[in-house]
């Protein structure tokens, strides 16, 4: 049972209720996450206007599923491996490269050096070592690609936390924690 509830649709204000009827009709449903942050309205649009600017960037859908699964699998987010399993079937990767992510890795080189990246950003809090940005310089991640991938490291970061503190309860195929 989660601990912050996700808002009613109905009893939220007009534009949060416009926001999450936007949600449902590009999603089929409003998720137990986006009705959670619905409780701070800066917050739902700023992971939405977040969200949608990222999709916009030089990763590609499958490449962003990737850096959510290996940080919810860091992160230990039952909600964010079960969402991003199903949304990631949705972007094309198999179960093998689900599976791959979540053990922090990929069988594509450029795939493997974002999954790599985005771990030791989690695991490391951040602070990279030159010897970590070389080595993703040499996998073919330059400095505008690592700031990229920080940044949807910092989005799923953003996702766990809020559902580690909320207990958000998990409305998708629930995927274990455990490989």
């Amino acid at each position: 049972m989660s601990r912050i509830a996700p808002i009613a649709l109905a009893h939220a204000d007009a534009t949060t209720q416009a926001t999450l009827n936007g949600v449902k009709a590009k999603l089929g449903m409003v998720p137990n996450l986006f009705g959670t942050f619905a409780r701070a309205p800066a917050a739902l649009n700023g992971y939405l206007a977040f969200s949608d600017a990222l999709s916009k960037g030089r990763l590609s859908a499958a490449q962003r599923e990737l850096v959510a699964l290996a940080v919810g699998q860091t992160n230990a987010c039952q909600y964010c491996l079960s969402a991003h399993t199903l949304i990631g079937k949705g972007a094309g990767l198999s179960e093998a490269a689900i599976r791959d992510a979540r053990l922090g890795t990929a069988s594509d080189a450029t795939d493997k050096a974002v999954v790599v990246l985005a771990n030791k950003i989690v695991s490391q809090r951040g602070v990279l070592s030159d010897a970590d940005l070389a080595e993703a310089a040499a996998a073919g991640v330059d400095e505008g690609l690592v700031i990229e991938i920080n940044a949807n490291v910092a989005l799923n970061v953003l996702t766990n936390y809020t559902n580690h503190i909320a207990a958000t309860d998990v409305d998708f195929p629930v995927v274990p924690l455990a490989l």
